[in-house]
């Protein structure tokens, strides 16, 4: 392969859309916020692949890893983010995805937010949030931490 060929295709690697994993984990069976998220990051000119509901942790990293994403968005209602987010976190690590942004978004509260922030989630949103505030958090994370 020539130079100017290799330097062609580590561009079109670069120039790809964001790729986004947009889970519902567990029970929690409220889907219209992660709906109205994977919508926005979509017209954000992002790549969204949405899980659906109930997944497990292990179908999400699983999805993830299948995927080649660089983000994962959990969207949680149902008060199991204490137990989701630490479980994903931990089969990421298994996994060697140190390179993929684990972000979310629902009902958390703001002390659980900072602890899970410290265990290694990213930013973690509250309903009302804009959503370009979303779009922006994962573009600037995945510039800063993805290497194409």
């Amino acid at each position: 392969m020539t130079a100017a060929a290799s330097s062609s295709i580590a561009s079109n690697k670069r120039e790809r859309p964001l790729r986004i994993l947009v889970a519902k984990v567990g029970l929690d069976g409220h889907d219209r916020g992660a709906k109205v998220i994977a919508s926005a990051l979509r017209d954000a000119g992002m790549e969204v692949i949405y899980t659906g509901l109930r997944q497990t942790p292990e179908m999400v990293v699983n999805a993830a890893l299948q995927e080649d994403v660089d983000a994962i968005g959990v969207s949680i209602l149902s008060g199991a983010h204490m137990t989701v987010f630490p479980k994903i976190i931990e089969l990421m690590k298994q996994k060697e995805m140190d390179d993929v942004l684990l972000t979310g978004g629902g009902i958390i509260p703001g002390d659980d937010m900072q602890q899970l922030n410290e265990m290694g989630v990213g930013k973690l949103f509250p309903p009302g949030t804009n959503t370009g505030d979303i779009a922006d958090y994962i573009r600037q994370w995945v510039k800063e931490h993805r290497s194409f």
